[in-house]
């Protein structure tokens, strides 16, 4: 009869630990992975802020809603169109002009971010995590009642990453406080998310 030699105990053992520290590194690295996405997505909702902040400082007017945008760039960028100046970003006002469009053109003629003022379509930038943000008007719960304010919308944000997001920065419930939702964040996969600026 022949003899067969199988693995020892020792050689087993030493391939289990090689396939644990494998999984380990792979589960670590997803973790890294997940807590880089939120972090570029804290960061790009306060560049974003510092950008809107930074052209209200230097025109005196809200981005999208300036009423002289176009007086000052039309010679240079023929998308450029004024607002109606009446603070709110609207996706469209009296005189029929998308100023959530316009803000990014203003922003992008003022060279706050980066980009063409005449791109047609104009392109959003993406999130981590798919969507996009738009600089919009939104209805925030205060109590009893609602306020406007201009906000940054996050479009398609995972329920989780909202709720994470609104914890961090805020208090933790969706219809209350400068981070609201339409909807509960256990209600859905996805949800636009409203940052108050």
């Amino acid at each position: 009869m022949e003899q067969r030699k199988g693995f020892t105990l020792v050689e087993l053992a030493i391939v289990l630990v090689i396939i644990g520290l494998i999984l380990g590194a792979i589960v670590k690295g997803q973790s890294l992975v997940r807590n880089a996405k939120y972090k570029k997505l804290v960061n790009d909702l306060r560049g974003l802020t510092a950008a809107y902040y930074t052209y209200y400082d230097r025109y005196r007017s809200v981005p999208g809603d300036d009423p002289k945008a176009g007086n000052r760039w039309d010679s240079i960028y023929d998308k450029i169109e004024n607002g109606d100046g009446n603070g709110l970003i609207e996706d469209s006002n009296a005189n029929g002009t998308n100023e959530e469009e316009q803000a990014w053109r203003h922003l992008r003629a003022a060279a706050i971010i980066p980009g063409d003022p005449n791109e047609d379509p104009v392109i959003h930038p993406a999130t981590p995590y798919g969507g996009v943000y738009d600089f919009t008007k939104y209805d925030f719960k205060l109590g009893s009642s609602n306020a406007t304010f201009n906000c940054i919308k996050i479009n398609g944000l995972p329920s989780d990453i909202a709720q994470r997001l609104d914890e961090d920065l805020d208090d933790g419930i969706y219809n209350r406080g400068d981070i609201q939702a339409d909807e509960d964040y256990k209600t859905t996969a996805t949800i636009d998310v409203y940052y108050k600026i």
